[in-house]
């Protein structure tokens, strides 16, 4: 008989009616945290240099020096210095200047360089385990045309990027089936252990977050370095990927899979031999009553549980594993550094945790809705609960996690981080509003409609009718009966062929007679398959969210945002492009005001023409204005020091707010314009 849905509990229906006043609460926190954040950092940014871009400087430099917003790795060749014909002409020896929270790195020149422009190209690995590189010109004496090109490039990228790129994914989905098919299979369908397409997912996930995590390691080195896969080779790279924390969390990762592959062997082996003897959830829903319904599916009426003890013991042992394997993410990635790492950490490990227990326990249970006829609803229900919980966690350290590398509401919008993020949400939304659709063809299912051995018999009967010989003629069932006994001693490869085919074709229809006699069934494995194809779209986009630069380094870098104040070391710089209306009036004013604070400062201007080369003007004047104080305009003419340069020591600020600054150009003795930008002055 078909079983009725049963009423909800008293406590679905409280926590049901909790929900709004839930969200409610989490979007209070949402713009608490937000409105409350501090300036902060995942991937190091470049915050100074000396000289810095652009700089024209009197007399060749001993040295150029980078300073970085956190810590990061560096060798020997991660600063390079080249002449404007393409010539190294640094000593090549980094110089390890930090001190305190001031994080600087150094490399000496080679003495009495000429006049001309210099190209300084860098690149290094942020403690977030991120590659990043960037490239910067100064002049000794006068500007020159060089040789060089700035690199257009990112670390990281190309095909050796792309390759890194898609064992991160594998390794994120490997973790994703691994951890959330055995929790299915220990929270929710005990006896899914004994059945093989159980069996061959979670393997298969073990051997795909190996073989990934492999491939990360070996391509480290190349991945942080040239970009060429030749570098796999280099036992020196590889031996100082070792020593990052990265390696060392790859590593561990590794170590950990070996735990993991002893409780994949037990709950395979012994924990499924133990379930298939005591035959559990072997039920064909006739006269089962709603107290066997809401129990944990794994034993017989009057047949006592044996194998609590073992699943309690594989679920704290399984929990263990899986949270060391998350923590793996956790201590070399976006958690562990910037603010409140101490939190972070935990929160992206529950975090993981959660999103494997939910994803993951979906694609196992993709796979026994099609492939194991005979998945009790009580199993569909359990799990229903499971994910619940689990989107719950995700919910409440996805907030956290959010506000920690946003910081603030321009970010969500203004950021690729913040872009990706929204378009995460979306799809979680989605997969919700799908699971919800899942959850009432699960209110409505049937326990094992039909019985195995009268579906087996239907299904013989109508393989039988329907299966044909090679040359078309009709195979009876007493065909079919003879071919299967004779099957032990083939005559003929042909004829065995055929016999092989036909009983595949059998098996085939009793399982899809089976699956399909309860229309309700067939409704969840269409829902849920919807959820999975969800599921790979947003692993994805989480994948390439774990390698984008934080919305907080990404305002903090290009000075966007709701604060524009300068970061300690790092001068304001704007851009200002501009118009006179007359031959050749068309052009930019890069402007650059150090350090950009309250007290004396030093302007530096230049001017570019619009096919970016220097842009010598006949006059050029700039004025400060303090719109909220009434103070300004503050008229300064600064002295020109080079073609298409000019500079300003001493410029007085005397209070800090949001200053605007105009720059007057003149092209011509008639063509003239003014243009002006506003920024905030701590």
């Amino acid at each position: 008989m078909t079983a009725t849905a049963p009423a909800p509990s008293t406590a679905r229906v409280r926590a049901t009616a909790l929900l709004p006043r839930l969200a409610l609460v989490l979007a209070a926190l949402l713009a608490t945290l937000f409105t409350a954040a501090s300036p902060a950092t995942a991937h190091a940014a470049l915050t100074a240099s000396d000289p810095k871009d652009g700089a024209v400087v009197a007399t060749a430099p001993a040295q150029v020096t980078l300073s970085f917003s956190e810590q990061v790795a560096m060798g020997d060749d991660s600063i390079r210095v080249l002449d404007p014909q393409g010539k190294r002409v640094d000593t090549g020896e980094l110089r390890d200047m930090c001190s305190g929270n001031t994080v600087r790195y150094g490399t000496a020149l080679h003495t009495g360089l000429p006049n001309g422009t210099y190209t300084v190209a860098w690149q290094a690995v942020s403690a977030d385990s991120h590659p990043i590189s960037g490239a910067f010109t100064f002049s000794i004496g006068a500007p020159s045309a060089t040789d060089v090109s700035l690199p257009t490039a990112q670390a990281g990228g190309g095909p050796v990027g792309i390759a890194y790129g898609i064992a991160r994914y594998l390794s994120y989905a490997g973790f994703t089936v691994l951890v959330g098919g055995a929790a299915f299979i220990l929270l929710c369908w005990r006896r899914g252990a004994a059945e093989r397409p159980l069996q061959k997912l979670v393997v298969r996930a073990w051997v795909t977050l190996t073989a990934a995590t492999l491939a990360m390691l070996v391509l480290r080195t190349p991945y942080t370095g040239s970009g060429n896969f030749s570098d796999i080779f280099d036992l020196d790279g590889l031996r100082a990927v070792l020593e990052t924390k990265t390696g060392a969390s790859l590593v561990s990762r590794l170590l950990l899979l070996g735990a993991a592959a002893l409780f994949v062997a037990v709950l395979l082996g012994v924990y499924a031999r133990r379930v298939a003897v005591g035959g559990p959830d072997e039920t064909d829903g006739a006269g089962e009553t709603e107290a066997s319904d809401a129990s944990d599916g794994t034993e017989e009426a009057g047949k006592p549980d044996d194998t609590s003890d073992l699943t309690f013991g594989l679920a704290m042992g399984g929990a263990v594993v899986a949270g060391g394997i998350a923590a793996t993410w956790a201590l070399s990635e976006h958690a562990s550094t910037g603010i409140q790492p101490g939190i972070a950490m935990p929160a992206d490990i529950l975090h993981l945790m959660a999103v494997a227990t939910w994803l993951g326990g979906l694609a196992a249970l993709l796979v026994a809705l099609h492939k194991v006829p005979g998945i009790e609803r009580a199993a569909v229900r359990r799990f229903s609960t499971v994910a619940f919980v689990s989107v719950l966690v995700l919910a409440v350290t996805g907030v956290y996690q959010s506000w920690r590398q946003l910081g603030s509401w321009s970010a969500l919008t203004g950021t690729d981080y913040g872009q990706l993020l929204l378009l995460k949400v979306a799809l979680v939304a989605v997969l919700l509003g799908i699971g919800f659709v899942s959850r009432k063809w699960t209110g409505r299912l049937a326990d094992v409609p039909v019985a195995r051995g009268a579906v087996a018999g239907q299904a013989s009967s109508a393989v039988s009718r329907e299966t044909a010989s090679d040359d078309g003629s009709e195979v009876t069932g007493a065909d079919v009966s003879r071919e299967t006994e004779a099957v032990t001693v083939p005559a003929d490869p042909q004829r065995a062929a055929q016999l092989a085919r036909q009983r595949a074709a059998r098996e085939s229809a009793r399982e899809k007679q089976v699956r399909d006699a309860d229309p309700d069934r067939a409704g969840l494995r269409r829902s849920v398959l919807a959820e999975a194809a969800i599921a790979v779209i947003l692993l994805a986009v989480t994948t390439v969210l774990t390698s984008t630069e934080p919305g907080r380094a990404a305002e903090r870098e290009t000075g966007r945002g709701s604060s524009s104040t300068a970061v300690p070391d790092r001068a304001v710089k704007i851009t200002l492009p501009f118009d006179t209306g007359g031959p050749n009036g068309k052009g930019s004013v890069r402007l650059e005001l150090d350090p950009g604070r309250v007290g004396a400062n030093t302007l530096h201007l230049w001017s570019d023409s619009a096919d970016g080369t220097p842009l010598d003007l006949p006059e050029i004047k700039v004025a400060f204005t303090l719109p909220a104080k009434d103070i300004g305009p503050l008229p300064l003419v600064p002295e020109q020091a080079a073609p298409g340069h000019w500079t300003a020591s001493g410029v007085q600020l005397p209070l800090a707010g949001e200053w605007r600054i105009d720059v007057t150009v003149r092209t011509s003795d008639i063509d003239q314009t003014t243009v002006q930008k506003t920024v905030k002055i701590g």
